[in-house]
């Protein structure tokens, strides 16, 4: 896919970005003529994705809970690039699954700590320097799981609900400084992540894919890409009049129809793919 520069000169930092989703959408960002700080707690994959796309990207190891990583992914695209445009809040895991009254406490709290409090500090660090330059664009990944209940283990529901919540929330802020804040609802992707869950196998993508198209109103598989196209308009300039929206990119299922899958199965494969911090 070649790109029409639609971000040319503008830098990103995105979370979770050495594979999945965010490896997707560092790709797609880069076609597009953007710069790329590649933040992500996986060292040698994130390495690895800096050194092929060459100069306009650099990896910068991030653990999304710790305010000092994301502050620095920040800081480093500023040093490295001169400024921070655009902010992905893409970094996930299953986390804590199983029925509630068997749910980890501990796995609970890890969970949040991944899906809400890493939202939280990449937008409080983006806002930091976004404002005094009056411009930017703060992007975080929720779910289907945070538009309808039953696609998701509760954790990680309540946490996607609560990105859609904080993302009007800080978007109502951010307006008047023309910063603008969305996020985006996937349906079921192609992702390792997704593997993990469905088969216990981050390697078994096609079986994935092939899973996915058999229960898309659309008949087809989500990939990072279709994600990476969505998040690449809503960081465009295509998008300047639209904040505090969440952009459900999911072949409909959330209007036609999906079962609640999570909740009618044994929590034991469930437990061993959500403990995976892989996206």
């Amino acid at each position: 896919m070649s790109g029409q520069g639609r971000l040319e000169g503008r830098v990103a930092v995105i979370t979770g970005a050495a594979s999945g989703i965010g490896e997707g959408t560092v790709r797609r960002f880069i076609q597009e003529g953007a710069k790329v700080i590649i933040a992500d707690v996986q060292d040698a994959p994130g390495a690895a994705l800096a050194k092929e796309l060459g100069s306009a990207t650099r990896f910068v190891h991030t653990d999304v809970t710790s305010e000092d990583d994301v502050a620095r992914a920040i800081d480093l695209a500023v040093s490295e690039f001169g400024q921070l445009d655009i902010m992905f809040n893409n970094a996930g895991i299953v986390g804590a699954v199983g029925r509630i009254a068997d749910t980890n406490s501990d796995q609970w709290d890890r969970t949040v700590a991944i899906l809400m409090r890493g939202i939280f500090l990449g937008m409080k660090h983006a806002s930091r320097v976004m404002v005094p330059r009056q411009s930017g664009v703060i992007l975080s990944t929720s779910s289907t799981a945070g538009i309808q209940g039953g696609l998701g283990p509760h954790c990680y529901t309540a946490c996607k609900h609560a990105v859609i919540g904080l993302t009007k929330s800080v978007a109502s802020e951010l307006a008047q400084h023309h910063v603008r804040v969305n996020a985006i609802s996937p349906g079921n992707t192609a992702t390792a992540m997704t593997s993990a869950v469905m088969s216990g196998d981050p390697t078994t993508l096609d079986i994935t894919m092939q899973h996915i198209a058999s229960t898309s109103p659309l008949g087809i598989a989500g990939l990072p890409i279709d994600i990476a196209n969505a998040a690449l308009y809503l960081a465009s300039d295509e998008a300047r009049y639209i904040t505090g929206h969440t952009l459900v990119v999911d072949s409909g299922q959330t209007v036609i129809g999906g079962n609640g899958r999570f909740h009618q199965q044994e929590s034991a494969l469930m437990r061993e793919a959500g403990i995976r911090e892989k996206g």
